[in-house]
């Protein structure tokens, strides 16, 4: 067996084990670069580490802190509940509401997870007190979330644009922003109709209201969150500086969000104190490990030979289409960003024959990836089913289920065929 395949084989251990064991990805990612590295591909310590992005380290880490200090003073409670008065009552428009808070919050660099976690719990309270479909606004929320994702300063944005300016791929950040937030968009529309959102255009709820007898006593809790504090009006001064610096002075949007974090957390260090313990570790931890993993893979020329082996199809096309839903099938039930910082890198040598575009691959890859966070495998579908109050959960999960199969068998093969065939970037 070739140290190629070994390699390989190497990664979907790391999939299966880190989806059946639930221990993290990037842990086991690390294990498995030292131990192929040292083993098979020969290299040293810096032969291993030569892959790890520091880059792509800071923008995590930097802005999930500036983000758990929104989250810890409060401002993200502010955001939402000032979207929700501006409904005036009208139930149709709050599924939209939570698309468009989730989506914002992603696209100026909250995780997707910590969105919905954030989000997930009030939507679905909403929906059971004005009957609207769980299923209809757990979908809302989390395609909302990666609707927002792949700005040039989220996340996702971050991760796969990285990616593709170090295998100096031909890359366009605004179409892959705008491919997510259509694509998510249209999808979100669909559920809208399908799910009795038109029906719920009959009916308005008093705007003040905050809901049955039994949440009196959260009255002035309620009241504490919709007050606009200091601490959260320089929250929100910063996230506004962090898009600004990043968009309109070109800096590293990493290093911008530690600073502002930091110069927050200097004024006011009581709200600030908990929020470095609340950045996203383990999403740093997984991204890190398997894109070091990938960096083993490439210094013992697996990239290559894999991507010869795609081109070996002899049909561009197909094997496009095949990575599409290789992407997002391992995404339902493990890690989106994982699975992105796998096969982009796999796909390059595939890309760069020049029969494929590669601005319509990527963005096609990226998509594929991440729509399917619906299933209740994956964090945000989990996140959703144990956020919904009053609901049959098992008939729920069911009900998530179903619907992240649908967008698995879907999906793939409509990005492609608008993406992919043709032939964009």
């Amino acid at each position: 067996m070739s140290a190629e395949l070994i390699s390989i084989l190497v990664l979907v251990v790391v999939f299966v084990i880190a989806t059946t064991r639930s221990i993290n990805m990037g842990a086991l990612a690390f294990a498995a670069a030292f131990g192929v590295g040292e083993l098979v591909a020969d290299l040293d310590a810096d032969g291993i580490f030569a892959g790890f992005p520091g880059d792509l380290f800071v923008v995590l880490v930097g802005i999930t802190y500036l983000f758990a200090i929104a989250r810890a003073n409060g401002t993200t409670d502010w955001l939402v509940h000032a979207s929700i008065r501006l409904v005036g009552g009208r139930i149709a428009l709050i599924p939209w509401v939570m698309f468009v808070i989730t989506g914002t919050l992603t696209a100026i660099g909250a995780v997707s997870p910590a969105a919905v976690a954030i989000v997930a719990p009030i939507a679905l309270s909403f929906a059971a007190r004005y009957g609207i479909s769980p299923l209809l606004m757990g979908a809302m929320v989390v395609h909302g979330a990666q609707g927002g994702g792949f700005s040039p300063i989220s996340i996702y944005g971050s991760i796969v644009n990285g990616i593709v300016e170090r295998e100096n791929l031909p890359g366009n950040e605004v179409a892959l922003f705008l491919a997510s937030l259509v694509a998510n968009l249209i999808i979100a529309a669909v559920v809208f109709v399908l799910f009795g959102g038109l029906k719920l255009a009959r009916h308005r709820a008093d705007a003040s209201s905050t809901g049955d007898d039994s949440d009196k006593g959260a009255t002035s809790e309620s009241g504490e969150a919709t007050r606009l504090t200091p601490p959260r009006i320089a929250t929100l001064i910063a996230l506004v500086a962090l898009v600004v610096a990043v968009l309109g002075f070109d800096l590293d949007a990493g290093l911008t969000a530690v600073t502002l974090a930091v110069a927050l957390s200097a004024i006011w260090p009581a709200t600030s104190r908990k929020a470095v313990s609340e950045i996203a570790w383990p999403t740093v931890l997984l991204i890190c490990g398997v894109i070091t993993y990938v960096g083993v893979m490439e210094e013992m020329g697996t990239i290559t030979w894999a991507g010869e082996g795609v081109g070996d199809i002899g049909i561009p096309l197909l094997a496009a289409l095949l990575l599409c839903y290789v992407g997002a099938i391992v995404s339902a039930f493990a890690s989106s960003v994982g699975i992105m910082g796998a096969l982009i890198p796999l796909a390059v040598p595939f890309l760069a024959q020049g029969e494929i575009g590669a601005v319509g691959m990527i963005a096609a890859l990226a998509v594929s990836a991440t729509v399917v966070d619906v299933s209740p495998f994956s964090t945000n579908g989990a996140l959703v089913l144990a956020a919904a109050p009053d609901v049959d959960r098992e008939r729920f999960f069911r009900q998530l289920m179903i619907y992240g199969g649908v967008i698995v068998a879907a999906v793939p093969a409509i990005v492609w065929l608008v993406l992919v065939v043709p032939g964009f970037g």
